[in-house]
């Protein structure tokens, strides 16, 4: 098997970054590959280094691992660089989140859709299209794997303003495969689901049980009526309405849509939802606990082998795939649509299932969407389109019409003394807003 040059990025991340170690380190095909760790916190990143070198020594794993925090650095001769990159990501998530409920939007979680979703776009955004700006000199040819949020529009980001290939990743296909196996009272291994949309915006399209190859969604759709009926949520009122079951995460799918913001219509509590960090104080307990027990792993105080488990992402069986040219499919990767969905743009960014091969990613093709569930993604997609141009070129303009046509906005004014304090706190983090 051919060793490879993994780069990735930010990876001294306490929460993320252990088991994203774990899942290269655990892989047995990638013995004799390099392992570049790359962040700027170089404490951090010492610590990521030295469990990473503990790792490999005690699971044989075979790999050279190195540590700089200079990217420019590490990407020559790299195969796969893997973006995870996020700056005081709590901290600057609750002010995306928080800020337009200062104004009556009660926006559900304020990371990927929203007045949040862009936020984040416009900081996230730029990080890594400088990282696929750097690719492009020194690894051209390097598969991006990205897991920075918000995928779609990071991804499409680096599509529309680069030459290099990349593809999103997000482990929420395994939450839809889990909750419709629960539906239906069988083991998630005995179905088989095509789920086709955007990400944490997906729909499941067909819906089979494995072993006869019939079709499951009948039966689903009479036994969700029996499903925990005490539980009132969102994506449960849409498969009623719509016919189709939705990434099963009321947070993740209200941010597209318009109905969990406007409390007049009591929707938190019709659905029962909170926020954590409506609640969080900013201290960081937890965090702190994180670095705590990584400084264990290292000394030999705390057990390694629930690292083996991994993070459940799909980053190393793809790039494994690539390498070894093994038509692999994967239910759901986020990429440049280029006809899989006939009906949503051709450029966006969609969550497909895909094969994957040493000739790249190719996803499988869907058709078209029902028209309501197309009418909802497409409007998103557009959405992202003017989020991207604004995260990129500094466009108040774009930045104000990606809030207009939002669902989640409702008031022209409410719009623009959102996005003013938006780029006020925020300052810091977006210079390509900072025009002379």
């Amino acid at each position: 098997m051919r060793s490879v040059k993994i780069v990735v990025v930010g990876a001294a991340s306490a929460s993320f970054g252990p088991k994203t170690l774990a899942d290269v380190l655990a892989c047995g095909e990638l013995g004799g590959s390099e392992l570049w760790l790359v962040d700027l916190d170089q404490a951090a990143l010492d610590l990521m280094w030295r469990l990473a070198q503990h790792l490999n020594a005690e699971w044989d794993s075979g790999l050279r691992i190195e540590r700089t925090t200079d990217l420019a650095a590490a990407l020559p001769g790299a195969d796969y660089v893997v973006s995870m990159v996020e700056v005081n990501r709590d901290r600057l998530w609750q002010l995306d989140l928080t800020i337009p409920h200062k104004y009556g939007v009660f926006q559900v979680l304020g990371e990927n859709g929203g007045p949040g979703g862009l936020s984040h776009t416009l900081r996230s955004a730029p990080l890594v299209l400088e990282i696929a700006r750097q690719m492009e000199q020194h690894c051209p040819r390097a598969w991006l794997l990205n897991y920075t949020n918000p995928v779609p529009r990071v991804c499409r980001a680096v599509a529309r303003y680069t030459s290099i290939q990349a593809v999103g990743l997000c482990h929420g296909i395994n939450s839809t495969i889990r909750r419709a196996a629960e539906i239906l009272g069988v083991s998630p291994d005995e179905i088989d689901v095509k789920a086709a949309g955007l990400n944490h915006f997906h729909w499941v399209l067909d819906l089979r049980f494995k072993a006869t190859g019939e079709d499951a969604y009948p039966l689903l759709r009479e036994r969700e009526r029996a499903y925990k009926p005490e539980e009132r949520r969102l994506w449960r009122d849409l498969l009623r309405r719509y016919g189709y079951l939705a990434y099963p995460s009321d947070d993740h799918i209200a941010e597209y849509l318009p109905f969990m913001h406007v409390a007049a219509f009591g929707p938190w509590e019709k659905y029962s939802h909170d926020h954590w960090l409506l609640h969080w104080d900013g201290q960081q307990d937890q965090r702190d606990a994180q670095w705590q027990r990584i400084r264990d792993m290292i000394a030999g105080q705390a057990p390694i082998e629930p690292l083996r488990a991994g993070s459940g992402e799909r980053g190393v069986p793809v790039l494994v795939a690539m390498r070894d040219n093994l038509n692999q499919l994967e239910l759901a990767l986020n990429i440049p649509n280029h006809g899989a969905i006939t009906n949503l743009p051709q450029e966006c960014i969609v969550e497909v299932p895909a094969l994957v091969s040493a000739y790249g990613v190719q996803a499988l093709p869907m058709g078209d969407l029902p028209t309501p569930l197309a009418g909802l993604c497409s409007l998103q997609a557009a959405i992202a389109e003017l989020a991207v141009e604004a995260a990129v070129t500094g466009s108040r303009q774009a930045a104000l019409q990606a809030l207009l046509i939002d669902p989640v906005i409702n008031d022209v004014d409410v719009a623009e003394r959102i996005l003013d304090e938006y780029l006020a706190v925020h300052a810091d983090y977006l210079p390509q807003f900072q025009h002379p």
